[in-house]
């Protein structure tokens, strides 16, 4: 069948799947990764290129969004953020190295069970460096499917779970958004290159992408890279805080980015699910369900830490702690049914915040465990 007719099935069938509720609860959007994990298991696979539009497309549109909030809400909060993103890897590669010394298993391979855990591309990108060794792909492939289904789960299951205040809780971001709108000088007409602004929307991806192909020295004599995710997710924050260049806006309706933003996440989550089913059986008759246990726990302590704490310690609301919550994980689907169960957008500030210290974590932890043990 044509890859571009599999590809539409398999968003048709995951919307129908996500639609399905228990309890008040539904995959919603992420509905479409089990049924590629099926597609995938079956060697159904989709071009690479699919999968990186579709994550472009997401944090671009994220970052315009959140844009607006973003750099006042990380002056007011910053060591929250940075604490929190810290807090959620360290715990988890805590988690990892215990389930090496206890359980004995290669360093490569737990490594890879975090970063599938954490649902971490760029942390198995180090991990692979970092070890040399392929075994550390099978154990993201583990990890990855409750990777994202747990964190996605959790973020439904949480507002349920404290009864929290949705209401005055939107009316705080909507508040802190009218606040922080940039000013300009207006005396000058402003040049819109499209009525749609895909033309604004289109130079964001590109100096994002080019933002993510800068190399970061680290020590050891690897680099670090923003990547696909945090590259285009900077440049969108920033265009989306500005809204202008000298007197070209780079504003886009909000219609526009929330279309973006949905095609961008479920061209990911088709392009990953597939990835990830191929071979998923084969590898747990290998390796064993031990093995899927410890991604568990590797996505659930974490969370349940990191939660706890941006609660207690740092008095985060708690849509705000868990929008960290999604960028501690580096959590793309768990972030989309987050804005869905909020209501709003506005989550995504706290999710922008957090997520690039997540990201500079996990690739160090990577290359750390694998050089130690």
């Amino acid at each position: 069948m044509n890859t571009i007719a599999i590809l539409f099935l398999i968003m048709t069938l995951g919307y129908l799947l996500g639609r399905i509720t228990v309890k008040g609860v539904n995959l919603g959007s992420s509905g479409i990764i089990l049924v590629a994990l099926v597609f995938g298991h079956w060697g159904v696979t989709l071009p690479k290129e699919i999968q990186n539009l579709g994550l472009i497309c997401f944090v671009t549109a994220v970052g315009y969004i959140a844009g607006p909030v973003f750099f006042r809400n990380f002056q007011k909060k910053a060591f929250a953020y940075i604490g929190i993103g810290f807090l959620i890897i360290f715990t988890g590669a805590l988690v990892c190295i215990a389930a090496i010394l206890l359980f004995d298993i290669p360093a490569a391979l737990g490594t890879g069970l975090l970063c599938g855990a954490l649902t971490s591309t760029p942390g198995l990108a180090a991990a692979l460096e970092a070890g040399g060794d392929a075994v550390a792909s099978v154990g993201y492939g583990i990890a990855y499917p409750f990777g994202v289904l747990g964190v996605v789960l959790f973020v439904q299951l949480i507002p349920r779970m404290i009864r929290c205040n949705i209401g005055q809780e939107l009316e705080m971001l909507q508040s802190s958004q009218r606040s922080t709108k940039p000013g300009g000088d207006d005396n000058h007409k402003i040049i819109q290159m499209d009525p749609f602004g895909l033309a604004a929307f289109s130079l964001a991806v590109f100096l994002g992408i080019a933002l993510g192909n800068v190399n970061i020295p680290l020590p050891g004599g690897t680099s670090f890279s923003l990547g696909l995710s945090g590259g285009p997710l900077l440049s969108g924050l920033i265009a989306g805080h500005f809204g202008r260049f000298g007197r070209i806006t780079l504003e886009v309706p909000k219609a526009t980015l929330t279309t973006l933003r949905e095609f961008g996440m479920v061209l990911f989550l088709a392009g990953a699910g597939c990835t990830a089913g191929n071979g998923f059986v084969e590898v747990l008759r290998t390796y064993g369900v031990n093995l899927f246990l410890i991604g568990v726990a590797m996505t659930l302590i974490p969370m349940i830490v990191g939660f706890v704490i941006a609660l207690k310690v740092f008095r985060l609301m708690p849509f705000t702690a868990l929008g960290t919550i999604c960028g501690g994980m580096t959590s793309t689907p768990a972030l989309g049914s987050l804005i869905a169960v909020a209501g709003t957008d506005l989550i995504a500030a706290a999710y922008a915040a957090t997520y690039p210290i997540a990201l500079i974590c996990i690739v160090l932890a990577s290359q750390i465990i694998n050089l130690l043990l």
